[in-house]
């Protein structure tokens, strides 16, 4: 009987909690979040069980955490100390930072985490390694982002374009100066938007492709949600977002440049991303092969081969295509 235990019922954990019900193997899923009262109603709707916050029944395989930065280093500090593998979907610098300082005590508890399981790092980590692997050799990593998967997300967001942006160059991650913004032009209908360097966890990102000597992360301004006629607002997880990740790198001698895009609702994506990796560090989805199988904390670029992962995704629903439209898995 394989148990998972989700943390967090917000946009992105109802959409995890929903995808690791449906998937095969799972036969238990236990909820728990603060407030509590808000775990039970999730827990109506969806059938599952719930548990105090902050707590690990004995017989989980595996955490998925859909929880604000601040609350997800701590839990998975707990659950590597009980030797349950971990997998986050959080997007703040520092929690995902705290995440892979986790490396040495996974290591020695024989476990896994799994840091920055969503669209962007996440998908956008594993997108990387896929354009790499088309080139003889990539160098320039270049990410781009819009739109965010509930109020934490927003709340990370923001903080990360006011923040100093931090860049991977000369084998380190560096603050760097504000660039200006650059118009980036992702999938329809999200279209152009304006987008400015940002603080991103781009450790990640050279997880994922070792060889990078520059990796920077743009992200577009999430706006205030636009009232209706009656007055009452569009959830943000009914929004659009994107992304697009562009790889530059030598082919045949020559340079070039991969570009992979994606749509999607931002909790959608996240919320899938996150049950698809909590799943496979659980021992399910065999399909979905690791280039790393071994203790420890990483991204998720590092952890997945990029064709199967894809494809498991596109089997939900979740897909990204090469720029120029062609399927990228």
């Amino acid at each position: 009987m394989t148990t998972l235990l989700l943390a967090g019922a917000g946009a992105v954990g109802v959409r995890a909690a929903r995808q690791l019900l449906d998937t095969s193997g799972v036969d238990r899923v236990l909820v728990s979040a603060r407030p509590s009262a808000h775990a039970d109603e999730v827990a109506t709707v969806l059938g599952v069980e719930v548990v105090p916050f902050g707590s690990i029944p004995d017989g989980v395989d595996a955490v998925a955490l859909a929880v604000p930065g601040p609350a997800a280093v701590p839990l998975a500090r707990q659950a590597v100390g009980a030797g349950i593998p971990v997998a986050a979907a959080c997007d703040d610098r520092d929690a995902v930072t705290g995440l892979l300082a986790l490396d040495a005590d996974a290591r020695a508890r024989h476990t896994i985490v799994v840091a920055g399981c969503a669209l962007a790092p996440g998908l956008t980590d594993v997108l990387a390694r896929h354009a790499a692997d088309a080139l003889d050799r990539a160098d320039e990593i270049h990410v781009a982002r819009a739109g965010a998967a509930g109020e934490a997300c927003v709340t990370a967001l923001r903080r990360s374009r006011r923040d100093r942006p931090v860049e991977w160059s000369e084998g380190a991650a560096r603050e760097e100066r504000r660039l200006g913004p650059e118009l980036v032009w992702f999938p329809d209908p999200v279209g152009a938007r304006e987008c400015v360097t940002v603080a991103a966890p781009v450790e990640t990102l050279h997880d994922a492709v070792p060889t990078v000597q520059r990796a920077i992360v743009r992200a577009a301004d999430v706006p205030a949600p636009k009232r209706r006629v009656f007055g009452s607002r569009r959830p943000r997880d009914e929004e659009w977002g994107a992304a697009r990740v562009e790889v530059w790198g030598s082919r045949g001698g020559a340079r070039e440049g991969v570009v992979y895009g994606v749509i999607e609702h931002p909790a959608v994506a996240a919320g899938t991303v996150l049950a698809v990796a909590a799943a496979r560090i659980a021992g399910l989805l065999p399909e979905v092969r690791l280039r790393v199988d071994e203790p420890g904390a990483r991204g998720l670029g590092a952890l997945v081969e990029p064709p199967p992962f894809l494809a498991e995704l596109a089997r939900r629903g979740v897909k990204a295509a090469a720029f120029e439209g062609a399927p990228a898995s």
